[in-house]
């Protein structure tokens, strides 16, 4: 027998030895043990190779041809053996974990959507349907963009340690979203909209009040904007979040960034009149902090909290619940 018929006949009698092999695994682990010990880089094949180092040229073509038919109908015979190991395995764990449908059934605690969250997704959504852009912004802010680009001077009480959690840097915790708006006129040119959702920090917590809130703040800004525009889209945003029969009313204010300023407070059919949120024409200093050119654009701006909003909407008293993960809160959100 020459030296390429008996590598053949090597080859064979591994292939016929695997397939025996594979054929008496009684488990993937085991199947699987079976496939190294034949087709593995340490394999019984890959040793057989290790033999045609005295063939010819010509024969070598031949046995490599044997070898990977050997190899691909030893693979085929795994996989099915591999099918049907998995399919037992799976028919026994089935019949081991067998239900007794008798049994009563118990019922799955199912999670909510919390209402901060609901309450921002809607007012994102109006805003949304209207063309506005929805941007954001970093918590930790600079002086610059939360206080003298806004317009809001050094000896303002905004910036006493009472109001403002003042970072060792010199940074701040953002009191409120318009720092985003000062960010996202730097980068866009008008006409633009856009609104400024997001976590706010002050020094304040009551049954009204909360250290970290959250807002929406608004800007719109173009060649022929005016305060009827604010009115008409907060008049809008108001009877869409809650219901067509309220009554709006604005009453002057007083904010840095706006001028002339306003706040709105809104009343339910023989209910009481509720502050809901501050707004007004941006002030000329705010879009020169900005890099605009007042005397060709205006705009406007408002600012929200979306506690507020939910505790309006929902009838809730104390904005603490909404922080405190009370499981019978949340489910009536359902």
């Amino acid at each position: 027998m020459t030296d390429r018929e008996q590598i053949e006949k090597q080859l064979r009698e591994a292939q016929a030895q695997a397939e025996a092999d594979f054929a008496a695994a009684d488990s993937p682990q085991t199947l699987y043990e079976a496939k190294t010990k034949y087709l593995g880089k340490k394999g019984a094949v890959k040793a057989i190779l290790r033999g045609l180092g005295g063939l010819s040229a010509e024969e070598r073509p031949l046995i490599g041809q044997i070898a990977n038919e050997v190899a691909d109908a030893l693979e085929i015979v795994y996989d099915a053996r591999l099918d049907v190991l998995k399919r037992s395995e799976s028919e026994a764990k089935l019949a081991q974990d067998s239900i007794d449908v008798s049994f009563p059934g118990t019922w799955p605690v199912r999670g909510a959507r919390h209402p901060l969250a609901l309450m921002l997704e809607e007012i994102e959504e109006f805003f949304y349907s209207m063309g506005y852009d929805i941007a954001e912004g970093p918590e930790i802010e600079q002086e610059w963009y939360n206080f003298d680009a806004l317009n809001i001077p050094a000896d303002h009480p905004a910036r006493d340690m009472q109001d403002t959690f003042w970072m060792k840097n010199g940074g701040v915790l953002r009191t409120h979203t318009s720092p985003v708006q000062i960010r996202y006129m730097q980068s866009h040119q008008p006409p633009l909209r856009m609104i400024a959702p997001g976590r706010v920090y002050r020094c304040d917590s009551d049954v009204t009040h909360s250290p970290m809130f959250t807002q929406v703040e608004g800007l719109v800004v173009g060649e022929d904007v005016s305060f009827r525009h604010l009115i008409g889209t907060l008049e809008a945003l108001l009877k869409h979040v809650f219901e067509d029969s309220i009554e709006i009313r604005l009453r002057p204010s007083f904010f840095p960034f706006t001028e002339p300023s306003a706040e709105v407070d809104l009343r339910r059919a023989g209910g009481d009149w509720m502050e809901v949120l501050g707004c007004g024409m941006v002030n000329p200093a705010v879009f020169e902090s900005a890099g605009y050119d007042s005397s060709k654009v205006t705009g406007f701006a408002f600012g929200l909290g979306i506690e507020r909003f939910a505790m309006i909407k929902y009838g809730i008293r104390d904005i603490r619940l909404f922080y405190e993960n009370d499981v019978r809160f949340l489910r009536q959100f359902r």
